[in-house]
């Protein structure tokens, strides 16, 4: 028996339409646990559901959150708690579908307690590491933070910018926090939890037509009005696969065609990413290709079945 299904997987593996079938199969409700799809602003390049898709089973905690929110894992994992308990009271079935690693790890192990950075100290961070190349922000940080410092790369400035943030909030180093971790929202004895494994060749492919296919629905346009709200380029919806190389291209830096080939590139080697990340850090998930997730998840189920 279990109570939940969790499916992940690589950007472009099918996992919204795995999780609206399965939804209407057993009368769930599908939870997101996509970093991007929870920002508003970004419906088309994100690969939000359809409306056409979120008539057909209800959703949750999907566009939900302003593009100028730095919308932590932390605050995710509050938010998802909550929806649970939510569907449950319902009588339905919860099943968290996305690609965000750091989301399901909360979800089935804990998330690390630390604690939140007042609004202040974050945005005086921020304003002093306007002009500094990050290889220079992650100097910074090797001479207040250096256990932290080793363990980032020097070009990753959204996360050296949150080590310095906590670092000047606590005086303390984030690996310190990182220890500790607070209860898990999910047993993991009590969930299937599935990995959609395409091959990599056909799931590149994939990448680059859906890409094409964003373009064509209005995805240039959905970036524009993004970037006139003069938001700070640090924020994660800033950094959503595809927007940089698309407001570059705004800006006269680069040709469309050069925008398109990095949104596709950027896309890709997170697809890689994905791969690598789940094998080593979720063995709970049992890897099955598209065409076959349909017919693994089996019941029975916790909860009422269609």
């Amino acid at each position: 028996m279990f109570e939940a299904i969790l499916i992940a997987g690589p950007t472009a593996s099918g996992k919204s339409a795995l999780a609206i079938a399965l939804a209407e199969r057993f009368g769930g409700v599908v939870i997101n646990a996509d970093s991007m799809q929870v920002y508003r602003d970004l419906r088309i390049i994100t690969a939000r559901p359809t409306d056409e898709e979120e008539r057909r089973v209800p959703h949750l905690l999907f566009g939900h959150v302003d593009a100028a929110i730095n919308y932590s894992a932390g605050q995710w994992i509050a938010d998802a708690r909550a929806a649970i308990v939510q569907v449950r009271s319902q009588g339905r079935f919860p099943l968290i579908a996305g690609g965000t690693g750091l989301y399901f790890k909360a979800l089935l192990h804990g998330l690390s307690d630390i604690p939140k950075v007042p609004e202040e100290i974050r945005q005086r961070v921020r304003a002093d590491a306007e002009g500094f190349a990050t290889p220079d922000l992650h100097e910074q940080l090797m001479s207040r933070d250096p256990l932290t410092a080793t363990r980032l790369k020097q070009n990753d400035r959204q996360r050296i910018l949150r080590a310095l943030e906590i670092h000047a909030a606590t005086g303390r180093s984030l690996t310190s926090f990182q220890s500790q971790r607070g209860e898990p929202a999910i047993d993991p004895a009590r969930c299937r939890c599935i990995f959609l494994a395409p091959d990599r060749q056909q799931l590149y492919a994939r990448i680059d037509a859906r890409f094409d296919a964003m373009i064509s629905a209005g995805a240039l346009e959905e970036v524009r009005a993004l970037g006139e709200r003069g938001l700070d380029p640090a924020l994660p919806a800033m950094r959503a696969h595809g927007v940089p190389g698309l407001l570059a291209y705004g800006r006269g830096e680069i040709s469309l065609e050069q925008a398109i080939e990095k949104g596709k590139l950027d896309t890709r080697h997170y697809a890689k990413r994905q791969f690598t990340w789940f094998r080593h850090q979720l063995p709970e998930f049992e890897w099955v290709a598209p065409e076959a997730a349909r017919a693994a998840v089996t019941g029975p189920v916790d909860g009422p079945v269609a």
